[in-house]
């Protein structure tokens, strides 16, 4: 399973996948679920993602295939725009399935893939979509400002309850990584490293990525400090009296 989230806020943008993969559970691997594409001052597009992990690697190879296509030939090094990224990659997850879909449905196997697709092109504001397993896509909005793959059901109610694209970076980082610890606490199939990345407003350049391994100080005491503030808010609340 994967849990993977990004946040479109006014400051910028931030983007943090687990990278634990698993079939079974004696065989356990690691495996980076997100891509950068960056080329500094013009544009940085990163892509998320969750499902079936060779149809994923799948889809990362053949955008990376498309930057020495022939002259002409729409690439996400030349897109114009992130709802042209995002149909590059809803297109590649097409190619994907035709390709491989059959064989993997002839052996019951589940061919289905989601991604996140967002970041910043030179001209255009930061935008951010969610590419369906099917290849079409919604975009982020000021009203519901972040996506979420995979296990999204633990960490789901803190983001709910704390971001708005008026928060700050840190404070959502913060966020994101708390929704991180509620995964994991609740689902072994999510864990750690997790890739964080924080892109500036504007900036057309990473601003931070960081993979947060086990044993991360701020983790460590993050996981710890919450953990132990929700006991205590618990034990703090009254009882109900219709049940005495």
């Amino acid at each position: 399973m994967t849990y993977c989230v990004a946040l479109r806020l006014d400051a910028g943008m931030i983007f943090a996948s687990d990278s634990r993969t698993n079939a079974g559970v004696d065989h356990v691997s690691t495996f980076t679920k997100m891509r950068v594409f960056e080329r500094k001052d013009d544009r940085v597009i990163v892509v998320l993602s969750s499902g079936n992990l060779a149809m994923t690697q799948g889809v990362v190879n053949l955008l990376d295939r498309h930057q020495h296509a022939a002259e002409g030939t729409r690439t996400i090094w030349n897109v114009e725009s992130m709802y042209d990224a995002a149909t590059l990659v809803g297109d590649a997850l097409r190619e994907m399935q035709r390709k491989d879909g059959p064989y993997l449905l002839q052996s019951n196997i589940d061919a289905s893939a989601n991604l996140i697709v967002g970041g910043q092109v030179r001209g255009e504001a930061m935008r951010l979509f969610h590419v369906y397993a099917q290849g079409n896509f919604i975009e982020a909005t000021d009203e519901t400002p972040y996506f979420q793959l995979g296990e999204s059901k633990y960490g789901k109610p803190i983001l709910d309850r704390v971001v708005s694209t008026a928060t700050p970076q840190k404070e959502a980082a913060k966020c994101v990584l708390i929704s991180f610890d509620s995964t994991m606490k609740s689902n072994i199939s999510v864990g750690l490293p997790i890739d964080l990345l924080w892109l500036p407003r504007d900036s057309l350049r990473v601003g931070l990525q960081q993979r947060i391994r086990e044993g991360d100080p701020y983790f460590t005491m993050l996981r710890s400090r919450w953990g132990g503030g929700l006991r205590r808010v618990f034990q703090e609340l009254p009882d109900p009296d219709w049940l005495e």
